[in-house]
């Protein structure tokens, strides 16, 4: 049973209620984001509130949904009314939305219990949740090593079982980096199923709004209820998400692809326990296809192109002049600005948007912008024809296991490559799912990931829950939190 139906029975059942509940996960916020550093923003009074909500329901007799009065967490790029919305930058300081997001306008309408606002790397532009300028969160694993990135604070807060799920956003590989190194689930969604009204833009054409879970059943309850059709973002698709009903479908005969470029340059400890999951979906009467994806090369050069120029031309709106940091001292408009952007934004995400400038100014855009975006077509098109050969493909979610705290700041291009085996789904806006799949000598987990067809959710999640099935004692828990 996954965390948000365990506690659903809870409070049907009256074993508690929803107010001893959030307490007790405030409580366990309290004593622990100290050395986690996962939460930027605890919303304790609006999560008494709604916990309040959901008893007078429990005790009037009327009957809850599975996600009300289940305590949750937002990632600090997911638009809060009223409430501090930072993306973890100091340009974004005091900035209070007055709208919410759609994901955050479901799950509120739903009761969902919200705990707070969760730490990110910088406009989600890092890998290790380092480039914060509220300072990284830590692994629960070892507080040692990094949660990842960028959606690192909810992947630990999910992982520390101080937050039951949260929702994190992916624009190459956030949602499932993290949830990889903190032993966890994370859902990266088809592109346009989940409306991305109200999460602040890094790349518009890759961003993409999903869950971070315990578990996969849990990942697909959040799934679904998100999944709606949004006029609001001209990118939505008509898709109801209706994944929940799909699991434990039987996987006999399936066939579930292996990419050969997918494991060059990955750690063996991390191949290994991916080739140990595909003798699990073996002996589940699942078919592995090895196959050539030669396309997979271009990948990360075409992904930090489009998502670096594109940042360039979202991240222009902060100028100080209305909403956010503004600099004390200049000289006109233009040194105003100038000054505001250098004091407001950390290092990685002036070099992103120098980057970013750079290949669409006059000159390179034909030799680095516009060739991505014809390369983009061509991974497009590989994966395309890869699932001729196969149902979905099975792949490590990060080359290697968490790093110690530090390192992403010493060698900012070598934390880059963390992103070889997530930035393909992006390019292509296809779903992919990371699940736990053992872990390596120091204990630290190893994450695989499902990737699926476009709108395949149901295909993934099921696969993905199969495995859980199986190979349960890969999704363990740790020291910290609430314990149900």
């Amino acid at each position: 049973m996954g965390t948000i139906a365990k506690i659903h029975e809870m409070l049907t059942t009256k074993q508690c209620s929803c107010t001893e509940l959030t307490k007790s996960y405030l409580d366990e916020i309290e004593k622990s984001n100290g050395e986690l550093n996962a939460y930027v923003n605890v919303t304790g009074d609006e999560a008494l509130k709604t916990a309040e909500k959901v008893d007078k329901k429990i005790a009037s007799g009327e009957e809850i949904g599975l996600l009300e009065g289940v305590p949750m967490t937002l990632k600090d790029n997911l638009s809060t009314k009223g409430i501090e919305t930072t993306c973890c930058s100091k340009i974004l300081t005091g900035y209070k939305p007055i709208y919410n997001a759609t994901v955050w306008d479901i799950l509120q309408s739903q009761n969902a219990v919200m705990l707070g606002k969760t730490n990110m790397d910088e406009f989600a532009m890092g890998s290790s949740c380092e480039t914060s300028y509220f300072g990284g969160a830590t692994n629960p694993f070892n507080t040692k090593h990094v949660s990842g990135g960028s959606s690192g604070g909810v992947a630990s807060a999910v992982g520390a079982n101080i937050a039951a799920y949260g929702l994190g956003s992916d624009t190459g590989g956030s949602i499932r980096q993290p949830a990889s190194f903190c032993g966890i689930v994370g859902l990266k969604p088809t592109y346009g199923s989940v409306s991305r009204y109200g999460l602040v833009a890094y790349a518009s054409s890759l961003d993409q709004i999903g869950p971070i879970t315990k578990s996969v059943e849990d990942a697909s309850i959040v799934f679904d209820a998100i999944s709606k059709y949004d006029e609001k973002d001209s990118t939505s698709k008509e898709y109801n998400g209706d994944t929940y009903s799909s699991l434990n479908n039987d996987i006999k005969g399936m066939k579930i692809g292996i990419a050969r470029e997918y494991l060059d340059g990955v750690r063996d400890d991390v191949k290994e326990a991916v080739l140990n999951a595909a003798e699990v979906y073996k002996s589940l009467g699942a078919e592995i296809v090895y196959f050539d994806l030669p396309a997979l090369k271009f990948a990360l050069p075409v992904y930090y192109i489009i998502a670096c120029a594109e940042a360039s031309s979202n991240l222009g709106r902060y100028d100080g002049i209305r909403y956010g940091y503004k600099t004390e001292h200049y000289n006109g408009t233009h040194d105003m600005i100038c000054r505001t952007r250098s004091e407001g934004f950390g290092e990685e995400v002036k070099r992103r948007i120098l980057l970013g400038t750079y290949v669409l100014s006059a000159g390179y855009y034909d030799a680095y912008y516009k060739k991505a975006q014809n390369l983009r077509g061509t991974i497009v098109k590989a994966f395309n024809d890869a699932f001729t050969h196969c149902d979905v493909i099975l792949a490590p979610t990060v080359p290697m296991t968490a790093f110690e705290m530090g390192r992403a700041v010493s060698d900012p291009i070598e934390t880059y490559l963390t992103d070889i085996c997530t930035v393909p789904v992006n390019i292509a806006g296809l779903p992919g799912v990371s699940v736990p799949c053992g872990f390596n000598a120091k204990g630290m987990p190893i994450g695989m990931q499902l990737i699926g067809k476009s709108f395949g959710e149901a295909e993934i999640l099921n696969a993905a829950y199969k495995y859980q099935q199986a190979a349960g004692e890969n999704f363990k828990d740790t020291k910290w939190g609430v314990k149900l």
